[in-house]
């Protein structure tokens, strides 16, 4: 009897779906740690005739006098250089939070005017700003460039990937800290990357499972707030322990997403469809012409020699299958049903815009 019973239970445990466990950390933000975008305007010089044209780039003119200027060289009035070797760019950065002064950051290099290579150049020191205004940073060093464009002497060119567009690792070096709001308050909220109620319950259950009750509270779809420790270092280690507890997130909402273009289709879990039924079939039409010569008759004294064309028209349809799809159909037993009457993944779109507009699927349908 005690065996039967351990059978019994391993068949039932068999038919359970797997319970996967997620890390706090990989699933939500900290309220104010976040990045700051920063952006600046510079010069790359040292390129191999690649440049910016200045004859329509007038901007780079422009740069290049005022940073001679600033060393004491300035160029008689009107003398207009023709620089081949430099190119005007923007060069923008992701700020990490916490970031501390004299750390560095990559940078990339983007071309501004007609260059058609960075390949080759070095990046002169320029400012990076905030949204703000305020300079952060300072970026400055030797490009990498892994597009490549070579140029005929009759016109023609083959590129490879975007020579335009550069980085430098590690080129730029942090001047200001951001202020953080981590060390303040009593509180730490936590930001759901998804917006689920569930979720934000279940998040908010698991640490007081731990911490004790009403140490944290679910305040919407997104945010949880937990009381923290008010010494800095304490909070660190508060916050290693809390990112680490594993708990299970809510189920996402039914989706079917499907990519226009390449014809991708994914369906979500929860996927149902309401009573319907779906008839899938091609109708074929061919056209073939056949090329005739008509010529007079023996001995004819009147007639020429001409040339008929016959056209042969055939109709076939394919064997048109129709399959219904009970209430409550599931998501394997769906792509099982498609399958079955080979479909392809343009008729695939067509059967589920199909389905949702007569109101069968129980699903938010996304058209990318």
């Amino acid at each position: 009897m005690r065996l039967k019973k351990i059978f019994i239970l391993l068949i039932l445990i068999g038919f359970l779906e797997p319970v996967w466990a997620e890390r706090i950390k990989d699933i939500t933000t900290i309220k104010g740690v976040r990045s700051n975008q920063l952006v600046g305007y510079g010069l790359v010089v040292g390129l191999d005739g690649s440049g910016d044209q200045t004859s329509q780039t007038p901007f780079t003119v422009q740069s290049l006098k005022a940073m001679l200027s600033q060393y004491g060289v300035s160029l008689p009035p009107g003398v207009r250089p023709q620089v081949k070797n430099i190119a005007a760019v923007s060069v923008h950065a992701d700020l990490p939070p916490f970031a501390k002064i004299g750390q560095t950051i990559d940078v990339t290099v983007s071309s501004l005017g007609n260059a058609k290579s960075l390949r080759g150049g070095s990046l002169l020191m320029t400012p990076l700003k905030g949204a703000d205004g305020n300079i952060y940073g300072l970026a400055q060093g030797n490009l990498i460039v892994g597009g490549l464009g070579v140029e005929g002497a009759d016109g023609s060119s083959v590129t490879i990937n975007i020579p335009s567009v550069g980085r430098i690792p590690g080129g730029g070096t942090i001047e200001r800290e951001i202020a953080n709001p981590f060390a303040n308050g009593d509180k730490i909220t936590l930001n759901l990357k998804r917006a689920d109620f569930t979720t934000a319950k279940r998040l908010a259950d698991t640490i007081n499972q731990v911490l004790g009750p009403n140490n944290a509270r679910a305040q919407d779809s997104v945010t949880v707030a937990i009381n923290a420790p008010q010494d800095v270092s304490q909070r660190v280690g508060f916050m290693s322990f809390i990112e680490n507890l594993e708990f299970q997130p809510g189920e996402a909402p039914a989706k079917v997403i499907v990519n226009a273009r390449s014809g991708t289709v994914v369906i979500g879990n929860h996927v149902k469809v309401y009573a319907a039924a779906v008839s899938h079939g091609n109708l074929t039409v061919t056209i073939t012409n056949t090329s005739d010569v008509s010529q007079p008759a023996p001995f004819a004294r009147r007639g020429e020699t001409v040339e008929t064309v016959e056209s042969d028209i055939d109709v076939t349809a394919d064997f048109s299958r129709m399959f219904r799809f009970p209430e409550g159909v599931t998501l394997n037993e769906i792509v099982r049903a498609v399958n079955q009457v080979g479909a392809s993944p343009g008729d695939l779109v067509a059967i589920l815009e199909s389905l949702k507009q007569v109101g069968a699927l129980s699903a938010e349908l996304i058209v990318i």
